[in-house]
């Protein structure tokens, strides 16, 4: 106690000291009261009471230093008391956690091992520091850098990461790419070589191959009522007891369990009773317990149950508990067929057939009306037993038409089907299907005297009493088909075979009668009349041949509808849908009556025009085109498409007499003109064209007037005369830029560089946003050797005609046709950017690339030019040139339907068929190629607008150019 007194004193006096009182406190006697002092009276200083400044200590200067006591500071924590902060993190709930974490922070690891020459230590020396918002900011600005200065490298720097895994993964392939070829030798393995290879032996020994399992054999029920009897609870025998048998040492006792009281015995029969409870409580989960009704859909759970059936190669374990649940639901509800159906089938599936046989005769007993039970059980069981089966269905079910059926289908002779099939129509008379197929057994002749009882057996059958019109001869077809009508006035599918009879025998007059008379009369029986329904049946009259009647319904039906704005849009999409289904008479029929309703209207012509030219004769459309002109004389198109068809014929004159007329309804049209100019040069009659043009000039003077006279000129040769006409031409139309392009050409023929390169820079002058006229400046300037001023030139178009995709194509060509590749690559790239959507640059960059990246390009170009035709040529080209001749042929003729009108397409895809076609395959493309008339394409334009190609047809232009086609790619 003194020791603890002692230290205590000493802070007392301690703080009595820095107060200012005496020292009778260290005796330990009462405190003395200080005495009245003479300055207490004084003015009181200002800062007493107010807080003391900061960082102050009584008495300091005096020597004295301030000292805590417990009081300040709360009482000792022990390390394993809880924190005061209930909701603390784990790691942190003791006062002992938060004291080693704290520690933790404080002590800086300076070990040598945490220490690098070039980043000193691994972590931060002034962590202990404070952290202050400069800090914060420094912080902020270096990581700002990192930021830069990462991004600026992480292209690189993931580059250099691709390149390191691919090479990684080509030094140390995969063991699966290893055996990748080996693996695909295993498709030249035969069926006698795979059995030919030995099995694999097992290495181990006999024991490890064949191990001797512990057998645990269950204990029967007796021996457990033997022993119970004598009291005994022995659990093993006692090996030392010889034939002592169980005897125990000591006697012992059971607790009685399923004992019936008062014995030992162990009462089976409650053994017995709790399984059945337990059963029971099971399937009494799937039942309502007030009405006792199923809660359980039966169809959706036998639907269920079906999915859960297993094929041959089935889980057991799913077999046994599809066949559990199959089985109680047979027990809970014996009379419903499905479960019967089901639980045969699942057997059928498991290989069990017999098993199944019976499972479905168990089920016809429980369910003797079921159809559907009895035809799976003449299914599943063998030819006679399933005749069986059938006639005893039969005996229970008389009326039901799918069990004759099969009873029928289940006879293999044809006289034995009749006989079943007519017991049945005895028994059940009214079914159409019956007679469907016992008529479909007999002869014409039988057939239609089973119809004519059908019919009145089944007078609401339209099947039937068409199928006996079609038998019947024409005065007791049409009979029929008054006695159908009769019987069924609301089907319009008797009608129109009224009309198809009338029309197959001559009557065509009347067809629109009966027609007409069909419409009236299904609309007073309250039938609506859909449109749709008529036209397909009038396609389907097409198909059948009957012309007349199919046009007899078109004509009907074709303004039932329709609002009368709509008439017009509606009647060309109808046509259209009538030549994609190929009924062609209704196409016809429907523009037939379009343009009785809109004689003048220009474009409907022009579209029953082009549908006669491709699918119609020459006859045909000279005739429309006849009409056409008389109703539509100011259109030229028509004019032009009757004289064409006339020339085509070789019938010149006609021709002649055509554009003669056409002149007379449509004075000084250019059109026209310069149709009777091509007509007359095409003939040899240059002469007449001569005087045509001239007279033209006169009368109707154009820009293209005068560059066909500078043409016809240039190409028989009168280089004088063209050239005079062409600058009388630029006097009149400077801004016309062909006129300039065909005097530079001209001058280029004559070897004229200089005159040329002078007539190209004055058509740009006046035309500067011609793109075909700087092409040409380039390509003079690149053929005389000036490399760097076709260049220069080029560069110069693509600043007056941004975003050109020709001039950007023609730079890279002129690089890479210099021996600059790296230098074109870098132009694509640029073209591409400004150009992104261009589809002969993206063709152009995939032919650019080396062979193996191609692919790649491709897919690029195809999505961003999905429908651009000459990506399309592109691809077809790639895969020729990778040798795949069903995929290039399929490519190609993608890019001719989608553009027939590019040349280029067709040319590469007939010089394919040359290589890799038959000659019918050829004959085909050039014909096509002929229809097409294609007038567009960098290749096709090079020879057809050449001078000394100027009559030739498009036929020859085709080979032509396919002969100039180099596989180069």
């Amino acid at each position: 106690m003194s020791s603890g007194g002692g230290k205590q004193a000493p802070k007392i006096v301690s703080k009595s000291s820095a107060g200012g009182t005496g020292a009778a406190g260290a005796g330990g006697g009462p405190p003395v009261m200080p005495l009245a002092s003479p300055l207490m009276g004084k003015k009181k200083k200002p800062f007493l009471g107010m807080p003391a400044p900061l960082g102050y200590v009584p008495g300091l200067g005096r020597g004295a230093t301030g000292f805590t006591t417990r009081s300040d500071i709360g009482p000792a924590r022990d390390a394993n008391d809880p924190v005061d902060d209930r909701h603390a993190p784990p790691g942190k709930r003791t006062v002992g956690d938060q004291m080693k974490k704290n520690q933790d922070d404080d002590d800086e690891d300076l070990n040598d091992t945490n220490y690098d020459e070039f980043n000193g230590y691994a972590g931060s020396l002034f962590s202990s520091g404070p952290y202050e918002k400069d800090d914060e900011e420094a912080d902020a600005i270096y990581a700002a850098l990192d930021k830069r200065m990462d991004e600026r490298r992480k292209e690189r720097r993931e580059l250099r990461e691709k390149e390191e895994i691919e090479k990684y993964r080509m030094e140390r392939p995969k063991i699966q790419q290893q055996f990748s070829d080996l693996k695909r030798k295993l498709a030249e393995v035969s069926e006698e070589e795979w059995l030919s290879i030995p099995e694999v032996g097992d290495a181990r020994n006999k024991r490890q191959r064949n191990p001797r399992y512990e057998k645990l054999t269950p204990v029967p029920d007796s021996f457990f009522s033997k022993h119970l009897q004598t009291g005994e609870n022995h659990t093993t025998v006692d090996p030392l007891q010889g034939l002592g048998g169980l005897n125990t040492p000591y006697p012992g006792s059971m607790t009685p369990g399923l004992m019936t009281p008062g014995t030992g015995e162990l009462d089976m029969r409650k053994i017995g009773q709790a399984r059945n409870t337990l059963m029971d409580m099971r399937l009494s989960q799937v039942s309502d317990s007030v009405s006792g009704q199923t809660v359980v859909d039966p169809k959706g759970y036998l639907t269920d149950l079906n999915s859960m059936i297993p094929t041959h190669g089935g889980d057991i374990s799913d077999i046994k508990k599809a066949r559990l649940l199959l089985k109680s639901v047979r027990e809970t509800n014996p009379h419903h067929p499905p479960a019967w159906i089901a639980s045969a089938r699942l057997e059928e599936v498991t290989g069990k057939l017999q098993v199944a046989r019976n499972l479905i005769m168990k089920g016809t007993e429980m369910c003797v009306k079921s159809e559907d039970v009895w035809l799976e059980a003449a299914r599943l069981q063998p030819g006679d037993t399933a005749k069986a089966v059938v006639a005893q269905a039969v005996r229970h079910l008389p009326q039901s038409v799918r069990i004759y059926i099969r009873a029928a289908e289940l006879e293999t002779d044809v006289r034995a089907k009749k006989r079943v099939l007519r017991k049945a129509l005895e028994n059940v008379s009214k079914s159409v299907r019956l007679w469907k197929t016992a008529v479909e057994l007999e002869e014409p002749e039988d057939a239609r005297i089973m119809l004519s009882r059908a019919v009145e057996c089944c007078p609401t059958s339209v099947e039937l009493w068409l199928a006996l019109a079609r038998l019947e001869t024409y005065e007791n077809a049409r009979r029929v088909l008054n006695k159908a009508r009769e019987n069924i006035p609301t089907d319009r599918h008797i009608w129109i075979t009224a009309a198809k009879l009338e029309e197959a025998n001559g009557n065509t007059q009347m067809v629109d009668k009966i027609i007409d008379r069909a419409i009236t009369s299904l609309r007073a029986n309250g039938v609506e009349i859909n449109r749709e329904q008529w036209i397909q049946d009038a396609e389907e009259c097409d198909k059948a041949g009957s012309v007349a009647t199919c046009q007899a319904v078109i004509r009907a039906v074709i303004g039932i509808g329709i609002e009368e704005e709509d008439r017009k849009h509606t009647w060309m999409e109808d046509a259209d849908s009538c030549v994609a289904h190929g009924a062609l008479e209704c196409a016809r029929a429907i523009y037939a009556h379009a343009l009785q309703v809109f004689p003048s209207k220009k474009s409907v012509w022009l579209r029953a025009a082009y549908f006669e030219k491709n699918h119609g004769t020459r006859e045909s459309l000279e005739a429309l085109l006849q009409r056409a002109v008389a109703h539509c004389p100011k259109a030229e198109v028509l004019w032009l498409m009757g004289a064409k068809s006339k020339w085509l014929a070789e019938d010149v004159p006609a021709a002649r007499s055509i554009l003669a007329l056409a002149f007379q309804a449509n004075p000084n049209s250019e059109e026209i003109w310069l149709a009777a100019v091509k007509l007359e040069s095409e003939n040899n009659e240059y002469e007449r064209a001569r005087r045509l043009l001239a007279k033209a000039r006169s009368s109707a003077p154009t820009a293209r007037v005068f560059m066909k006279s500078v043409k016809l000129e240039w190409v028989l040769g009168n280089i004088e005369a063209a050239q005079e006409l062409c600058t009388e031409a630029l006097k009149h139309y400077e801004d016309f830029p062909k006129l300039w392009m065909m005097r530079g050409q001209i001058e280029e023929q004559c070897e004229n560089m200089d005159k040329a390169r002078e007539a190209y820079n004055q058509g740009l002058k006046k035309c500067p946003h011609s793109v075909a006229l700087w092409l040409l400046l380039s390509r003079l300037e690149e053929r005389v050797g000036q490399l760097t001023r076709a260049r220069a030139i080029l560069e110069k178009a693509r600043l007056k005609n941004p975003q050109s995709p020709e001039l950007w194509l023609e730079s890279v060509r002129l690089e890479f046709r210099a021996g600059l590749k790296n230098i074109s690559n870098t132009l694509m790239a640029k073209a591409l950017q400004e150009c992104p959507n261009s589809g002969i640059l993206w063709a152009e960059a995939v032919f650019l690339e080396a062979r193996p990246q191609r692919k790649t390009k491709s897919v690029d170009a195809l999505k961003k030019c999905e429908h651009d035709p000459h990506v399309l040529l592109a691809v077809a080209k790639l895969f020729w040139s990778e040798r795949k001749i069903t995929k290039a042929r399929e490519w190609f003729l993608r890019t001719v339907k989608i553009e027939p009108d590019l040349g280029d397409a067709w040319a590469l895809f007939y010089k394919f068929e040359l290589q890799h076609g038959t000659e019918e395959q050829q004959e085909e493309v050039r014909k096509r190629c002929e229809n097409a008339e294609p007038r567009h394409g960098e290749l096709w334009c090079a020879e057809s607008k050449h001078v000394l190609n100027w009559q030739k047809k498009t036929g020859e232009i085709l080979a032509e150019v396919a002969s100039k086609i180099k596989n180069t790619f």
